[in-house]
């Protein structure tokens, strides 16, 4: 044990746990935490944003990103509170974030005595937003509960989790026992007889598909495996995207597949709640269902599976293809018939223009492993039923969550934690501004992600939908805004307007030569909507 300040054992527990960056804002009750941050020198990148929100967005990037740690650390009450939407989305992507927040003096918690930053009843509002939250009650406390937190996002469901510490904490010294050694995660134990019904019902199906969602992200030569031999397209909307190439004969978008469903006898979903089959198609036609989740409150969320395996991907593909070797049926290829829906589908998506024109370049220009991050805009939201990601992790989305705003910070994040490839972020005007102060955190740190700002002066879902669905009803979704281009130069980022389908394939190069963020500034009009294929 060693005799330290509650902020030397938060600081030397997150180096024990291999963290490496950390996402935050100083404010006072945080102070000894970040003394002991100072005193650290180089073992942790500190990144220093410009709004909590930014903070929290950029943790969720980096472990979007990586399927690691991302960490962020704000203040209490108002600072936490800004950074809740960001939390909000980690729960819903099952994503590891780890929240580190201050907290007002312990003596005065819940006396509602004004103090700075007070609110009621923190803890309860981080627990409503996380799978783990707990409050530091003495230095000793602290090591302890970082490695708890660590514990319950690496066993079962990965979630966010959060630690506060009160700030009479981090300032007093008492003796500490640092980890030598990391908590042993749990697993749920998996049901081999589950494992090997499952297989055998797989190897009969004459139409199997496969659906795979943010669970099966570890686990994509399995699935391109499992694909192959069953000869099943595979179907990975928003955090599924890359876990099969979409280069792979066997991947159709989401509503290539909503015709093939109406025929399947098997369907098999790996880490995916498949919500809009589940709910829309399953009403006409029924398929049996095999689910493998680490969850098992989910497997009966939307319909009841014939067979449902709790487990890890990893734990379950290996034996369900084991068994699966021994039982399966001879298959002809099926690379015509997918062949045939594809360019069917190409052709209908074809009306998506110039949507489809966009991530055309941007597909060309982001090379093998660039990484897409998307955002609420007419471009993102073509993105998720037509973009094609080649890996894992390269498809970055908010899922149900739909955080506008969410993506130019979290795209920071990501390009933080994936220096060595291309990051491009798409935003409308009207998410950008949300989180536009953080074109500074990005300069400062030398953090040169690309974003393309379709710029149309509007929040225009919001206002194409008050035209289409609702008589015209144009209320508070016209926008007035900077100058783009002249505001991301008085930040130090490069700045460039494209006119032109030629011109953003230079700019998006361009960004390529910098070392500081670059805005692509690119004036729209109304688009196509993405809603006549839902």
């Amino acid at each position: 044990m060693e005799k330290l300040t509650g902020g030397e054992a938060a600081v030397k527990s997150l180096q024990a746990h291999n963290v490496k960056t950390l996402f935050c804002i100083p404010g006072v009750q945080n102070d000894w935490f970040f003394n002991a941050l100072y005193d650290l020198g180089e073992g942790i990148r500190v990144v220093h944003t410009r709004h909590e929100q930014g903070a929290a967005y950029m943790a969720l990037g980096y472990a979007q990103a990586t399927g690691d740690v991302g960490m962020f650390s704000v203040v209490p009450g108002p600072g936490l509170l800004n950074a809740s939407a960001a939390l909000a989305t980690a729960y819903a992507l099952n994503s590891k974030v780890f929240c580190l927040t201050g907290q007002i003096p312990s003596h005065t918690i819940g006396k509602e005595l004004g103090v700075l930053h007070e609110i009621n009843n923190q803890l309860d509002l981080l627990k409503s937003l996380t799978k783990y939250a707990d409050r530091a009650n003495c230095a000793n406390d602290i090591p302890r509960m970082i490695a708890e937190g660590y514990r319950q996002m690496h066993s079962g469901m990965p979630r966010p989790v959060a630690l506060e510490i009160p700030m009479d904490i981090l300032q007093a010294k008492g003796m500490v026992e640092l980890p030598t050694q990391m908590l042993e995660n749990f697993q749920p134990p998996m049901d081999a007889e589950q494992v090997k019904q499952a297989a055998e019902l797989l190897a009969n199906a004459k139409k199997p598909m496969i659906f795979v969602g943010s669970g099966a992200q570890g686990v994509s030569p399995e699935i391109t495996a499992l694909a192959e031999k069953l000869q099943a397209p595979v179907i990975g909307y928003r955090t599924g995207k890359g876990i099969l190439d979409a280069r792979n004969y066997l991947s159709l978008q989401q509503p290539m597949a909503k015709e093939y469903w109406m025929e399947a006898d098997v369907i098999i979903a790996v880490g995916s709640n498949m919500r809009v089959p589940a709910q829309k198609w399953a009403k006409k036609h029924l398929p049996k269902v095999i689910r493998i989740d680490v969850d098992p409150r989910s497997h009966t969320k939307f319909l009841t599976p014939e067979i449902a395996i709790t487990a890890r991907a990893e734990d379950a593909l290996k034996p369900l293809m084991d068994h699966l070797d021994t039982c399966n049926i001879d298959r002809p290829s099926r690379e015509v018939e997918m062949t045939a829906i594809r360019d069917k589908w190409a052709e209908k998506f074809s009306v998506l223009d110039p949507q489809m024109t966009y991530l055309k370049i941007i597909r060309e220009e982001l090379g093998e492993d660039g990484i897409f991050v998307d955002e609420l805009t007419q471009i993102g939201f073509a993105s998720r039923i037509a973009y094609p990601a080649y890996k894992p992790r390269t498809y970055i989305t908010t899922g149900y969550q739909g955080t506008l705003g969410y993506g130019f910070p979290t795209a920071i994040g990501v390009k933080a934690a994936r220096p060595d490839v291309p990051v491009i972020s798409v935003c409308g005007d009207g998410g950008f501004m949300f989180g536009v102060q953080e074109l500074a955190t990005a300069v400062q740190h030398k953090i040169p992600v690309c974003v393309l700002l379709f710029n149309n002066n509007q929040f225009g879902n919001v206002q194409e939908m008050q035209k289409n669905d609702y008589d015209g009803r144009v209320i508070a979704t016209d926008l007035v805004n900077p100058d783009f281009v002249k505001m991301a130069e008085s930040f130090g980022a490069q700045a460039i307007r494209a006119n032109s389908y030629d011109e953003l394939r230079a700019a998006i190069r361009k960004s390529h030569t910098v070392d500081v963020p670059t805005v692509i500034e690119i004036p729209v009009g109304d688009m196509p909507s993405v809603n006549q294929f839902r």
